[in-house]
């Protein structure tokens, strides 16, 4: 019995001098076979025997060690297998020690171990503890001679791994490369801890220095200028467009530097959903938030309001219009007699006049003649459907209006002047209206002369009966609604008696009408050079 080892590990051996792990079949392929020593099972008696788990060694004192036969007495003794050979180094010590009863009754495999057993020249070096499942304890561990403890065959690599790793206690001598050994754990060295600092310090210094730049990469439409810009850009905003629309536009002209910031600006503004069509003076490089803010600012508008009055002619509003927005008269008469280019309808008769409506409009830089012409033609045919008057009254509603827009001298006049009109048209009398007269010899005024009405064109209703060809002049709402729905009546004249005060006079008769005349004249006398 040899002195007590640290923990086994099954089909280890502990020897210092020899490598472990030498299985027994390799000794026992090494060892004389039962036929060349035949007398070798009679000496058991001699040998102290192995006993199974269980069972003492005295009990097999009356019977021989395992059953086995007594040998004669006269019967020569064999060498015992435990014996060494002749040719083979000595049997370390306490190989044996496994095979034989505990003097302490303890258990078997309790804290004795195996001696290592010398290497055998040509066997295989292998654990071949795992390919048997069968608990080796029941038999006494005959497999494989080493220092492993009893219950490794149930746990099996992975049970030797986690207690090689939890420090039990004992080493091992297998070479690191061994089936059985402890693999060298690889740590993190220094270098690797370097470098990772390293590569942290870098990204903090990006994000710290170039924030704004990492931010365009990752996210470019979130991009923004700072502050309110530098010098002056001029920005036009289509009719229509919407809000990603104008912010499409300001990122084109570099006013901003994307779309994100100024449609969030736009979105906490209920005032950005009335951003005006026009022409903007913005500045270089804005922010959005501040972009919008000049939007929203009618002065930042870049725009020149033409306010064409009730009553003008078209001679006179191309005058105003050239005179106030800046455009060439040239190009609004070029503009003017090409009715396709400004969109007249056919209903006009290629006639211009009456279809200029009277409103305020903005002409903003770069409009052109035909562009400004053609949005007055819009808005009187608005004007038209929106009043639901036919086509085919048009012409007709507008040629009455524009007369009664000349010849009222208020709006609360103009529907008992278009009553005259229907009556004096119904009894086929002529107008006899001096603006139409004015009109047809291209005069402006209260009064005309003997020669002027005497004037045959069509437009001069002291000579021919009905209504002019066209329009006189460009009649307002006021005046359209009032031809629609003329006040009930029976006059046949009226006269502006004070043309100061506006006051007018209507009359059945012609004698009631002649005195009204009088206190025209009157009024005529009292004017300077009169």
């Amino acid at each position: 019995m040899t002195d007590p080892t640290p923990p086994r590990r099954r089909g280890r051996h502990a020897s210092p001098e020899l490598p472990s792990g030498v299985p027994t079949s390799a000794w026992l392929a090494s060892m004389p076979s039962r036929a060349t020593t035949p007398q070798a099972a009679d000496d058991h008696g001699r040998h102290p025997g192995a006993v199974p788990r269980g069972r003492r060694a005295a009990d097999d004192r009356s019977t021989g060690p395992l059953g086995a036969p007594v040998a004669d007495a006269g019967t020569p003794r064999a060498p015992h297998p435990s014996e060494p050979l002749p040719d083979l180094p000595p049997l370390p010590a306490g190989a044996w020690s496994r095979l034989s009863s505990r003097p302490d009754g303890a258990a078997d495999d309790a804290t004795v171990g195996l001696g290592a057993v010398p290497a055998v020249p040509g066997a295989e070096r292998a654990d071949d503890h795992d390919l048997h499942g069968w608990d080796d304890d029941a038999t006494g561990g005959l497999e494989v001679i080493g220092a492993a403890g009893s219950d490794d065959a149930h746990r099996g690599r992975r049970g030797r791994r986690a207690e090689r790793s939890g420090g039990s206690g004992g080493g091992s001598d297998d070479p690191p490369g061994g089936h059985g050994g402890d693999r060298p754990r690889r740590r993190r060295g220094p270098l690797s801890v370097v470098l990772s600092l390293l590569v942290l310090a870098a990204l903090v210094a990006g994000i710290f220095f170039g924030g704004r730049e990492l931010i365009a990469l990752v996210n470019p439409a979130s991009e923004d200028y700072a502050g309110q810009g530098a010098g002056t850009v001029e920005v036009r905003v289509a009719s229509g467009d919407t809000l990603s629309d104008i912010a499409r536009t300001l990122v084109a002209e570099d006013v901003i530097a994307s779309a994100g910031p100024f449609v969030d600006a736009a979105e906490d503004e209920p005032a950005a959903t009335g951003i005006q069509p026009g022409v903007y003076a913005l500045r270089s490089q804005m922010s959005g938030a501040a972009a919008l803010a000049l939007l929203l600012d009618p002065e930042a508008r870049q725009v020149t309001r033409v306010t064409v009055r009730e009553g003008l002619t078209v001679a006179a509003t191309l005058q105003l219009v050239s005179t106030e927005a800046g455009i060439p008269l040239a190009e609004l008469e070029a503009a003017a007699a090409d009715p396709a280019a400004i969109g007249l309808p056919p209903y006009a008769n290629g006639m211009l006049e009456g279809f200029l409506f009277p409103a305020t409009y903005d002409v903003e830089p770069g409009d052109t003649a035909s562009g400004v012409l053609s949005g007055m033609v819009v808005r009187t045919v608005q004007a038209l459907d929106a009043l639901q008057v036919p086509e085919a009254d048009r012409l007709t509603v507008l040629t009455k209006a524009s007369i009664v827009q000349a010849e009222a001298a208020s709006p609360g006049d103009m529907a008992m002047v278009a009553r005259v009109l229907e009556n004096r048209l119904a009894d086929g009398m002529p107008l006899q209206l001096d603006t139409t007269v004015n009109y047809a010899n291209g005069k402006s005024g209260i009064t005309t002369t003997p020669e002027d009405r005497a004037n045959p064109s069509l437009y001069n209703t002291y000579v021919h009966t009905g209504l002019p060809p066209g329009a006189i002049s460009n009649p307002g709402e006021q005046a359209i609604r009032a031809v629609l729905a003329p006040t009930e009546g029976d006059w046949r004249f009226f006269v502006v008696v004070d043309p100061d005060t506006g006051e007018t006079r209507f009359a059945r008769t012609a004698e009631e009408h002649q005195q009204n005349v009088l206190l025209f004249q009157q009024w005529l006398r009292e004017q300077p050079g009169g």
